[in-house]
């Protein structure tokens, strides 16, 4: 566990941080929390995904296309884990509504992207950008799971939302099971998810000591403690090692 503090005054203006999904919409000027998340040991290699049945989708590849489950980047960092402030907001912190939609894509007979964030409430909307059939099913606990069939390329997509928050939910297709995805679901814009570069950002924080987590699909969880006040910035690292 990463342990970090010191102390400084707090601003108070809305700043735009990131984008929807991929990181929290909208949140009160404050401290930032940066970093990356290190993978270390052998990297796995994914299995290829035969999609001899489905020419549309496999058309959309130039290479055989393969799970998404562990992607580790050329710098040695891993991508898609979610992260998130797990604890330490104020008490009574209310965040501005998120209102811009985060989009999931079924496109290529793949999630895109295979791992998001969304806020309670936030509005999803889930697109098919295939010719055939793709269904969503989601399998949430603290929300109630859905099922949504879509036959072919839509013209609008489905909007739906969640109520509760709850990290991860996961999302799958009856039609194409090695089709998966995850939603990182919390009452706040402080997360983010790992792209090609390994690295995240939680802007706007009010000044506080927090625990940061973050999720991995199969390494599961790590936590750090950072302690922030004022504009400051602080960094912190995760490491999530070979199984």
């Amino acid at each position: 566990m990463n342990k970090l503090g010191v102390a400084a005054g707090f601003a108070a203006a809305l700043v735009v941080v990131g984008m929807a999904g991929r990181s929290g919409e909208a949140a009160q000027a404050g401290a930032t929390v940066t970093g990356r998340v290190k993978f270390t040991g052998a990297k796995p290699t994914m299995r290829r995904i035969d999609m001899s049945e489905e020419a549309a989708c496999a058309a959309k590849y130039t290479t055989p296309p393969t799970e998404e489950s562990v992607i580790v980047n050329a710098n040695g960092t891993l991508a898609h884990v979610f992260v998130y402030v797990k604890s330490g907001l104020p008490a009574g912190y209310k965040p501005p509504a998120a209102t811009t939609p985060v989009v999931i894509d079924q496109d290529g007979c793949h999630y895109k992207p295979h791992v998001f964030g969304i806020m309670v409430g936030q509005p999803l909307h889930i697109k098919n950008s295939d010719p055939l059939l793709h269904n969503i099913k989601s399998k949430g606990r603290a929300n109630r799971p859905f099922n949504i069939s879509q036959p072919n390329v839509t013209r609008s997509p489905t909007v739906r939302s969640f109520t509760a928050p709850e990290v991860m939910v996961s999302l799958e297709c009856n039609v194409h099971g090695w089709m998966q995805a995850y939603a990182g679901v919390v009452a706040h814009p402080f997360f983010a998810v790992t792209g090609a570069d390994g690295t995240f950002t939680l802007k706007g924080l009010p000044p506080g000591t927090y625990t940061i987590e973050a999720w991995h699909e199969r390494y599961g969880v790590q936590t750090a403690t950072v302690t922030v006040a004022g504009t400051e910035t602080k960094t912190t690292e995760f490491t999530f090692a070979a199984k």
